[in-house]
């Protein structure tokens, strides 16, 4: 059976072909590109099938007005059931009592486990976050409460330690700067890339979720948004070495977007990618139908279960 590997990046859309407002199209990114063709990841390079990656465009915007928000788009990404037309609305950041009722009665990692596969949110959490979740002083995201609601552990700081997860900035430096937190190893991105891939390699859905991509944009900070992707770019390089030969599928996608248009602070209401890298076989059975945030359960369920 393949593998996936989702990373999850948040608030990343397709953007115009524009350095002045597109940290996309300002940034050199080496890894990425070349998966590319040498192209950017904007809106004007999608569709791309090469030998290397597809690029699709997605809709996060599923038939209502606004800008998506993160609750409801990740909740249709993690579910495959239109959450903002359920909901009438797109909601977020973090999902109120109908978006966690949905999450709860079914998504993609219920399903994979329920299915006898293994998956895992390769995610560390700080004691802090577990602490503010018991006192109800913090709510969980889309992401990890469909973690919790399939019945899987999210990964804390001696998963960390122990080398079964990463932080969120995969090299383990932000963790470290929080002198509250624990101690963690620190891994170069390109290390933490290696490291990302090989952790991947031990269940059929590995999901990585990256929420300073949206952070980033709502700060508007092009010099602040090209050294994440920099570093991004680096993990990325180290990710590709160690999936090599796997027959694997990396799963880049968004929620909605944000970083890729500097010149506004909020959320867009631009298509958000679908980066596939794998083989074309796997790539062409992902990508089949694949339009929209609902589409990405039965992409993965496909792939994962073929009939």
């Amino acid at each position: 059976m393949s593998r996936i590997l989702l990373l999850f990046l948040d608030g990343v859309g397709l953007g115009a072909g524009d350095p002045a407002h597109n940290p996309f199209a300002a940034c050199e990114m080496p890894a990425l590109e070349s998966l590319l063709g040498g192209q950017k990841l904007v809106l004007e390079t999608a569709p791309h099938i090469g030998d290397e990656a597809t690029l699709l465009a997605i809709d996060p915007t599923l038939g209502l007005p606004g800008a998506p928000q993160s609750a409801s788009g990740q909740a249709a990404l993690l579910t495959g059931r239109n959450v903002p037309q359920e909901i009438g609305e797109h909601y977020g950041p973090k999902p109120n009592p109908p978006i966690q009722q949905i999450l709860r009665e079914g998504n993609i990692f219920s399903t994979v486990t329920q299915l006898g596969a293994k998956a895992a949110l390769l995610n560390a959490y700080p004691p802090q976050y577990f602490e503010a979740i018991q006192r109800g002083h913090r709510l969980y995201s889309a992401i990890p409460l469909a973690v919790t609601a399939a019945g899987l552990p999210l990964m804390n700081a001696e998963d960390i330690r122990a080398g079964r997860a990463l932080s969120v900035d995969f090299t383990g430096e932000g963790w470290a700067a929080r002198h509250e937190f624990p101690p963690v190893p620190i891994y170069s991105p390109s290390e933490a890339g290696v490291k990302l891939g090989l952790l991947a390699t031990q269940y059929d859905l590995a999901w990585f979720d990256f929420w300073p991509s949206d952070y980033a944009g709502h700060r508007q900070d092009m010099n602040a948004a090209t050294a994440l992707l920099k570093t991004f770019d680096a993990v990325l390089s180290g990710l590709l070495q160690a999936r090599e030969g796997h027959h694997d599928l990396i799963v880049l996608t968004s929620d909605h977007g944000n970083l890729e248009d500097l010149s506004q602070r909020g959320h867009t209401r631009n298509p958000v990618p679908a980066f596939l890298v794998g083989s074309k076989e796997l790539r062409g059975v992902f990508g089949e139908d694949l339009k929209n945030l609902t589409h990405f359960v039965p992409a993965i369920r496909r792939t994962l279960f073929p009939a």
